[in-house]
């Protein structure tokens, strides 16, 4: 074979390799959400990832490893390299799992690094269109009739199991709770007729509502969201000071390279500030957007363990 077909055919051949060998070099990062499929922290993700390929220049793969009010998938992200390949979306939750753990296998506040409180959408309580109840009144009457009155929500320790144990403390009554470990599963449930209640962020449960398969009877922000305009908010039935917002944020392995931590949390800002996915997430889902910086993010989680912390442990709440 001369020199020149030779030459020839090493070209030819590095161009047929070149498709693979540039696949080969894209690099995976791995968003870790440690609920299941079809819940809002899920939709959180769902909805950045697009957004996150193109600006990192990588491939996005989002991974639900569920269960024990998301310690599970934290724990996976705490041991995971500080390379910038792995990191957490996650849930409200995260920040119990201090005091409904007792003895975690990591550590919320030294294992994982901050890196964006994306937003929060208040809580709401919703149920079935053919069930009795069309406020909040209504279920404390029954409870009083008949204790055991049921409602779901995306597992023990995360902020609506809480807020439902304060409803119930301050009402005199027992409600049930059956802990699910994704709102997804809650949601189909409650939509099931399984459990007669159910509570979750407003971005999860506002869908169903608009479609007509669940009812809104209580929620738990400052003021009425526009979307629901015509249900209570805890303050007007009659239960002061308790606000609960659901939040979703972003942490890293402890040791992640700032730079890295920086490039993340520009790539989640510009992406979440972009026109389609503001409107998901602000009008669809009625979600009140931060896209907080790293520090702001740190300050925010340690006020949340120490708050619902507390809560946690005065109603001795054990993991699901």
């Amino acid at each position: 074979m001369n020199m020149t077909r030779r030459a020839g055919l090493g070209a030819m051949a590095g161009l047929l390799a070149a498709p693979g060998l540039l696949r080969a070099q894209t690099p995976t990062i791995r968003i870790v959400v440690p609920f299941g499929p079809g819940g809002s922290t899920d939709a959180v993700a769902r909805l950045v990832s697009p957004g996150l390929q193109q600006r990192l220049g990588a491939n996005v793969v989002v991974e639900n490893r569920s269960g024990a009010a998301g310690s599970i998938g934290a724990d996976i992200v705490a041991k995971a390299r500080p390379d910038g390949q792995t990191w957490l979306l996650t849930f409200d939750s995260h920040a119990t799992i201090p005091a409904l753990l007792r003895n975690p296998p990591f550590d919320v506040l030294k294992d994982l690094d901050p890196v964006m409180l994306i937003g929060g959408s208040p809580y709401a309580v919703a149920t079935r269109p053919d069930k009795p109840y069309r406020s909040i009144a209504d279920v404390v009457a029954a409870a009083k009739a008949r204790p055991g009155v049921t409602y779901g929500s995306t597992g023990n320790g995360t902020l609506g199991h809480l807020s439902m144990i304060r409803v119930g403390e301050h009402a005199g009554v027992q409600l049930t709770h059956v802990p699910y470990r994704s709102g997804g599963l809650a949601v189909n449930d409650a939509v099931a007729g399984h459990v007669e209640m159910m509570i979750g962020s407003a971005a999860l449960l506002l869908p169903h509502i608009t479609g007509g398969s669940l009812r809104p009877i209580l929620q738990f922000g400052p003021q009425r969201l526009t979307r629901l305009a015509e249900t209570q908010t805890a303050a007007e039935a009659g239960f002061a000071n308790m606000e609960a917002e659901a939040w979703w944020a972003v942490f890293a392995p402890h040791g992640t390279p700032a730079d890295q931590v920086a490039r993340m949390n520009t790539a989640l800002k510009e992406t979440l500030s972009e026109e389609r996915a503001r409107t998901v997430m602000t009008e669809t889902q009625q979600a009140r957007l931060v896209l907080s910086s790293p520090a702001e993010l740190g300050t925010f989680f340690k006020g949340q363990v120490e708050t619902w912390g507390g809560l946690v442990r005065a109603a001795n709440i054990q993991p699901d």
